[in-house]
C-alpha cells in the first residue's frame, strides 16, 4: 500500500545511491590471529651463515663384559668415540606491501588502507607461513641465485629417521652426510592411527633416551584419538579429570582427552591448525609428531623486520622478511608417525 509519506524506501531510491548513509562499524573483526604451537614452543637460535651446523652425540650402550683383572696394565681397547655433525639451510620468506598515495589518503574502515595496518597484518601472515613450513616434511635445498633456485629449510618431519613409524611403501628422510642435505621422507600409503602405533613409538623413543611430552598433529587427528579414548576398545584406564577442582569445575562436562599417559611418556595432545596436509591440499593425510622442544629450535640469520623499498611513482612499498631455518638438535629425541588418514577412526591395532 502506497502512502503520502516520504519514507525510508523513497530515500533509498533517490538516484545515484540514495540519501541514506551507510551504517558501517569502523572496526575490523578478525579471528585468524591464532596461537602458533610450534613456533611458540621452539626456542630461537642465532645463525651466522646461510648454512648452519651443529653436533650431536650419544653414549654407548652398557657393556655387560666390562670386567678387568686387578692390576691389569695393558690397554686392549680405545673407548673414545666421536659424534656426528649435521646442518640445515636458511630460507628467506617475505611479504610485500604496496599502497598507492590515494589509497593511503582516503578514509578507510579501521584504517585498513594505512601502511602500518597492512605491514602488521602481513607480518602476522609471514609468521603463519613460518609455522606451517616448520611443521612440514619438505627437504632442504641449498639454492643458487644464478639459476634462480631459492634455498629451502627442512621441515621438522624431514629431519626424523630414527624413531619413525612409516608405511611399508614409505621411507624415512634424514640428513645425508654426502650432500649435506636433509632429505624429505616418502610418506607412503595413508592408513589409520592405532593406539599400538603410539605406544610402540613412545617405547622406541624412550629406549633411545628421548623424553617427548608433546603430541602435535592436525586437529582432526587429535579429535579422532581423543574420541577413541572414550570407546570400549581403548586399552586405557579410567579417564580422570585434574585433582583439586572447584565445585563449579566438577559440574563441567569433560568430553576431550588433553593428556595421554603411557608406560614411557606423558603427552599433551596439541592440535596445530596450520600444520599442512601430507601431499596436495584436501588429501586429509597428516603426520604426527612426538616432540621434546628442548631439542627443537628456529634459527634466524635475520629476524622478522620491515624495510621500506624504493619509492616509484604514486605508491609506497615495504617488505617484511625473515631469513630462518628449523634446527632439530638431536633427532633421536623426537618421533613421528607418518601418513595417517585423518578421516578414519582410531583403533587399538
Amino acid at each position: 500500500m502506497t502512502t503520502a509519506n516520504l519514507d525510508a524506501d523513497d530515500l533509498r531510491k533517490v538516484p545515484a545511491n540514495g540519501w541514506i548513509n551507510e551504517d558501517l562499524m569502523q572496526q575490523i573483526f578478525d579471528i585468524s590471529k591464532i596461537e602458533l604451537p610450534f613456533s611458540s614452543r621452539a626456542g630461537s637460535s642465532p645463525v651466522k651463515n646461510k648454512y648452519s651446523e651443529w653436533a650431536q652425540d650419544k653414549l654407548a650402550v652398557p657393556d655387560l663384559t666390562n670386567a678387568k683383572v686387578d692390576g691389569q696394565d695393558t690397554i686392549t681397547a680405545n673407548d673414545a668415540k666421536t659424534g656426528s655433525r649435521l646442518g640445515n639451510y636458511s630460507q628467506i620468506s617475505t611479504k610485500t606491501v604496496q599502497i598507492s598515495t590515494r589509497g593511503q589518503a582516503v578514509d578507510t574502515v579501521g584504517n585498513s588502507g594505512s601502511m602500518s595496518y597492512q605491514v602488521s597484518r602481513r607480518g602476522d601472515e609471514l609468521r603463519r607461513d613460518v609455522e606451517a613450513i616448520s611443521m612440514s616434511q619438505q627437504g632442504s635445498i641449498e639454492g643458487d641465485a644464478d639459476t634462480s633456485v631459492a634455498p629451502k629449510t627442512a621441515g621438522v618431519f624431514a629431519f626424523l629417521k630414527t624413531n619413525v613409524n612409516v608405511p611399508v611403501d614409505g621411507a624415512v628422510g634424514g640428513f645425508n652426510t654426502t650432500t649435506k642435505l636433509i632429505v624429505a621422507p616418502t610418506p607412503g600409503t595413508k592408513r589409520k592411527l592405532t593406539e599400538t602405533m603410539l605406544r610402540d613409538l613412545g617405547q622406541q623413543i624412550y629406549l633411545n633416551n628421548g623424553n617427548p611430552n608433546i603430541l602435535m598433529s592436525r586437529p582432526a587427528v587429535i579429535r579422532k584419538f581423543s574420541e577413541y579414548c572414550y570407546t570400549e576398545n581403548a586399552r586405557i584406564g579410567t579417564l580422570v579429570s585434574d585433582v583439586g577442582q572447584t565445585a563449579g569445575d566438577k559440574a563441567t562436562a569433560k568430553g576431550a582427552v588433553v593428556v595421554f599417559e603411557s608406560d614411557f611418556n606423558t603427552l599433551t595432545l596439541t592440535p596445530n591448525r596450520l600444520q599442512p596436509e601430507v601431499g596436495a591440499a584436501g588429501s586429509k593425510v597428516a603426520n604426527i609428531g612426538l616432540f621434546d622442544f628442548e631439542f627443537l629450535k628456529q634459527g634466524f640469520l635475520k629476524s622478522y623486520s620491515t624495510e621500506p623499498l624504493a619509492k616509484t611513482g604514486l605508491s609506497t612499498k615495504s617488505q617484511i622478511s625473515c631469513d630462518w631455518m628449523v634446527k632439530v638438535l638431536n633427532e633421536e629425541a623426537e618421533g613421528a608417525i607418518l601418513s595417517i588418514d585423518e578421516t578414519l577412526d582410531v583403533t587399538f591395532n
